[in-house]
């Protein structure tokens, strides 16, 4: 493996770091989360909010969230009310500037249009800057986006942190995203140096590629680690062998989403700044599992993934 290579690997593939001890099962999904993280004011946060702001309700930090799965964010007993992760931070984010977290559920396609148009004032939901979205959008980072090599509980395989290693094997990844570019390269790179070819399938219902990976139907499944984190600490049926970088080999990070231009980012990179400092921030990821994916500052409109 060349130098080159080598140093990408090691800027970008993490250690395995040990899930947290989650109480999975006792997860409240009532919409009063009444054991939900409160943060505290951050004055310096409030004092950064523009003062001529429009908020969509006064007194509210209206945030668009996508309840569509855990850790992120799903609904509620109440079947409209979004709860986990995400709306975990909104809560602490809204705290920090002294005005009250008003959740509106909305599809993964719409939140561009209806963040553009005001309909609400952020957008929390696993979204990864890229340069194209820069554009468009202002944003406020909170947490790395990192990959996770999964395998069964009983695999024989205990790591992936070379492309080497991945020979030979079945693999799943979904298609049309930054883990299936990765997952391709490498299979080529492998094809090029001689090595045994690697098997890509593709599932379209999450539930049967869990149960392909859990029977050894395939040997490895890449993607987001935070779902996959959260479901190995629930069930314990398949665990972590490697991370790296969604960026792959650049670093990427999820970040709060607001509208170009309407000067709330500054004012919500201070508040999770002080929510960091203080240990709010990393008890909310600490709870839903997300501990490998923290970061130890927020920044604005940091550089973002080019465009492919």
């Amino acid at each position: 493996m060349s130098l080159l290579r080598r140093s990408f690997l090691a800027l970008t593939l993490s250690a395995l770091l040990p899930l947290p001890a989650l109480a999975l099962d006792g997860i409240d999904l009532s919409p009063e989360q009444p054991g939900r993280i409160r943060g505290e004011k951050i004055q310096s946060a409030i004092d950064l909010l523009p003062k001529d702001y429009k908020w969509v309700t006064p007194g509210k930090l209206t945030v668009a969230s996508v309840p569509n799965r855990l850790p992120f964010s799903v609904y509620a007993t109440d079947t409209r009310t979004p709860v986990g992760g995400e709306p975990d931070l909104a809560q602490i984010v809204a705290d920090s500037l002294g005005l009250e977290p008003e959740l509106i559920p909305v599809a993964w396609a719409d939140w561009p249009l209806g963040l553009a148009s005001g309909k609400y004032d952020a957008v929390i939901h696993n979204i990864t800057v890229t340069e194209a979205r820069k554009e468009k959008f202002d944003f406020s980072t909170y947490r790395n986006d990192l990959l996770g090599f999964y395998v069964a509980k009983n695999s024989p395989l205990t790591e992936i942190t070379e492309r080497q290693q991945i020979a030979g094997l079945k693999a799943s990844v979904h298609s049309g995203t930054n883990q299936e570019e990765i997952l391709l390269r490498w299979i080529e790179e492998n094809k090029a140096e001689g090595l045994a070819p690697t098997e890509v399938l593709y599932f379209d219902d999450d539930v049967v590629q869990d149960l392909a990976l859990e029977s050894g139907r395939i040997d490895f499944y890449l993607g987001p680690n935070a779902t996959s984190a959260f479901k190995a600490a629930k069930d314990g049926n398949i665990r972590l062998v490697g991370t790296l970088s969604g960026g792959f080999p650049l670093t990427a990070e999820i970040a709060v989403a607001t509208k170009k231009g309407a000067g709330l980012a500054d004012a919500v990179t201070a508040a999770l700044n002080g929510q960091i400092a203080n240990g709010t921030y990393g008890r909310v990821l600490g709870k839903w599992g997300l501990d490998a994916e923290a970061i130890t500052e927020s920044r604005t409109n940091p550089p973002g993934l080019p465009a492919k």
